[in-house]
């Protein structure tokens, strides 16, 4: 499986995601700001992924100081460039406050051992996110049933994380122990992740799917076609309000609607205990997203467009949370998780 991301001979190396699947480029970072453009333009995407570049975009910032001083300054400029890239997604923040403090608590090391230090904690949260989508897949793998249809919305796959993936990552769990079922995959306007990405993923790894629009959702649950959806998540609130990709929550309700199990897969770092449903920001991205398919305009020239990038999910849609740790239900707390899950959580909340 080829990394979505990867820090290799001193750069970073993403695979450009806009340029799939009609090709699989790689895109060489040499440095913090490419790859903050990188995020901005979703050359690179997905909560997890986001994450693991910027912590790897701190490390390329201090891989060029030779000075303390140097890397104060680099540093905190770079965390503050890539804090700016995009104010959704929890992962992001998360890593660059890790990050964060490793330079702020190791105050008395040389230059040279920060710098080390800095950058073996940016790979190892690379290696975090591959053990982590694994033990997602296996704890959410056991409710996939043989003869379910799966409805996935936007890409939750290998490309959204360094490999392997959430709401994907039960998925390949589930077919790798010998379960036979179908996935429906989601267009997921206005950019098409489920047809160019989440589908790229599926026929790779030999997954029957069938690839729908997204205004086919209700159509396909009402024919008895959908048994469970599956879906990653962006951010996700104590009280379990789900913040994903637009157009979740309206699969939610659907689902609650014709009694489908409603599933969200994400890591722990996902989670933001402090964050209310209210205070949530929610992404508006340009309107030439949805004006325009892949370069070519759709709509009249001056038409006026709203486009958020991600709608909330409140928590008492959602069936089930699967992370790392588990497969937790409702009424959520899940701030249990973080006072259960030992050392590895403690990191993340500090």
């Amino acid at each position: 499986m080829i990394k979505t991301i990867e820090w290799k001979d001193d750069c970073v190396q993403i695979i450009d995601q806009n340029a799939l699947p009609n090709e699989l480029k790689i895109i060489r970072c040499e440095d913090y700001e490419r790859l903050a453009k990188a995020i901005e333009c979703m050359e690179i995407r997905g909560a997890p992924a986001i994450g693991v570049a910027a912590a790897m975009g701190i490390a390329l910032a201090a891989k060029k100081c030779s000075s303390k001083d140097e890397l104060q300054v680099s540093l905190e400029a770079a965390h503050n460039r890539l804090r700016s890239t995009r104010p959704t997604a929890r992962n992001l923040f998360w890593a660059l406050e890790r990050m964060r403090r490793i330079w702020k608590d190791l105050l008395d090391e040389t230059a040279e051992n920060l710098k080390e230090k800095i950058i073996n904690e940016a790979l190892a949260i690379a290696e975090e996110d591959v053990s982590v989508c694994k033990a997602i897949g296996e704890n959410g793998a056991d409710l996939i049933s043989d003869g379910d249809g799966i409805l996935t919305h936007c890409n939750a796959g290998a490309l959204a994380c360094v490999e392997y993936g959430t709401a994907l990552g039960v998925i390949r769990t589930a077919f790798k122990d010998g379960r036979k079922f179908i996935v429906y995959a989601s267009e997921t306007r206005p950019l098409l992740q489920g047809a160019r990405l989440t589908a790229f993923e599926l026929k790779h790894d030999g997954i029957p799917f069938r690839l729908i629009t997204d205004n086919m959702a209700a159509y396909v649950m009402k024919k008895g076609l959908v048994k469970k959806v599956i879906v990653g998540a962006d951010l996700i609130t104590r009280q379990g309000y789900v913040v994903n990709k637009i157009g979740t929550y309206g699969l939610a309700v659907l689902a609650k609607h014709h009694d489908i199990p409603f599933y969200v897969a994400a890591p722990l770092s996902t989670i933001d205990l402090d964050r209310s449903p209210e205070s949530v920001v929610i992404e508006e991205r340009a309107p030439s997203e949805v004006t325009h398919v892949r370069g070519v305009r759709i709509a009249p020239d001056g038409t006026e467009v709203l486009n958020p990038a991600f709608d909330l999910t409140p928590g008492h849609l959602v069936s089930a949370i699967i992370t790392e740790f588990g497969v937790t239900r409702p009424p959520y707390d899940l701030s249990v998780l973080f006072r259960n899950g030992g050392d590895r959580i403690n990191r993340i909340v500090d």
